[in-house]
């Protein structure tokens, strides 16, 4: 069952706005574009897909094929899911025989937890846990959680008590779970990339909640990619331009489990508490999955660490600091 707090993302894929380029055989430049949509729900949120294609049968079958590997993915990584790879093995702490993609996904956790130092961390499902259920309660305490309720799901948090490898996953202490909220939508838009560039596209925009370019606009120019004012999420407050690149965003205004937003979504897992650092944190990578993934971690993390990490991963940093403060790192 999902749980009764959760956060709600929209979620679009956009294949092309006009005038696509074609591989291997390009039409001429004014033969008309055709549009296939498909509106649904993935992953608890709601979803849109659209195809632009010279061939409104190519467009189609892009469309199904792309459906087809998201619902398989939704299957492995979704917590709203009861019948999810996910939540059995949240629920049974040990999953034998794990799909490929799980494993997958667990080796990308893996290696971002190492590089931001223990910030990026899917063991923070128990600490979700904690606050939904402390924050569901009609005369819950505003402070949060009891010390001792924190420190007792605390020993439950930590990725090194986490061991997989192609037979089996096993969760080390009972209670724990994984949310892979941080990094699997970002590696569903990536594999996403990968049908429609089979496909034939090589010009187009893939946006699932956190959007990746498939080279430049047919233009020749970047991609524009909108950042929400975080003070007003509605509202753009800042753009990007993406080559070949994904960009995501995280900020506390994401998710609040109370009125006054002292307690969000972006939750650390080494002290158990939110992030306050920054009022968002936008990430500029050649992946969706890396920019998904180090947005949550940057997050949580000073500057420093940030631009340290930008020397060996490259990329582009946009943060508003909690000032309001709008600072730029690049690697």
């Amino acid at each position: 069952m999902p749980p009764p707090l959760s956060r709600r993302r929209f979620i679009g894929i956009t294949a092309a706005a006009a005038g696509l380029g074609l591989a291997p055989f390009e039409r001429p430049a004014k033969a008309e574009a055709h549009l296939v949509t498909w509106h649904g729900q993935v992953m608890g949120a709601v979803a849109t897909l659209q195809v632009h294609h010279h061939d409104r049968i190519v467009a189609g079958q892009l469309v199904e094929r792309s459906l087809a590997e998201v619902r398989r993915l939704e299957a492995v990584f979704s917590l709203y899911r009861g019948d999810s790879a996910l939540v059995a093995l949240n629920r049974h702490g040990v999953l034998v025989a794990p799909p490929a993609e799980l494993i997958a996904v667990l080796a990308e956790c893996r290696r971002y937890w190492e590089l931001t130092g223990g910030a990026f961390d899917p063991t923070v499902q128990a600490l979700w846990v904690l606050y939904r259920d402390h924050f569901s309660k009609t005369d819950a305490n505003p402070s949060g959680p009891s010390t001792l309720a924190l420190r007792e799901t605390m020993e439950r948090v930590g990725f090194g008590q986490v061991r997989f490898d192609a037979n089996r996953i096993v969760l080390a202490q009972r209670g724990m779970g994984l949310t892979l909220n941080g990094i699997a939508q970002g590696y569903v838009t990536d594999r996403v990339v990968d049908i429609l560039r089979a496909g034939g596209i090589r010009n187009t925009l893939v946006d699932m909640g956190e959007p990746r370019a498939i080279g430049s606009r047919p233009s020749g120019e970047p991609w524009r990619i909108g950042i929400a004012d975080p003070g007003r999420p509605e509202r753009i407050n800042d753009t990007l331009e993406a080559v070949d690149q994904a960009v995501a965003t995280s900020g506390g205004y994401g998710f609040r489990f109370d009125p006054e937003g002292r307690f969000n979504h972006l939750l650390d897992p080494r002290t158990g508490t939110s992030a306050h650092l920054y009022r968002s944190v936008s990430v500029l990578m050649p992946t969706a999955t890396a920019a998904d993934a180090l947005s949550t971690a940057f997050s949580l993390v000073s500057e420093d660490s940030i631009g340290s990490i930008l020397k060996t991963e490259g990329g582009e940093v946009r943060l508003v600091t909690a000032q309001g403060e709008l600072r730029v790192l690049t690697g």
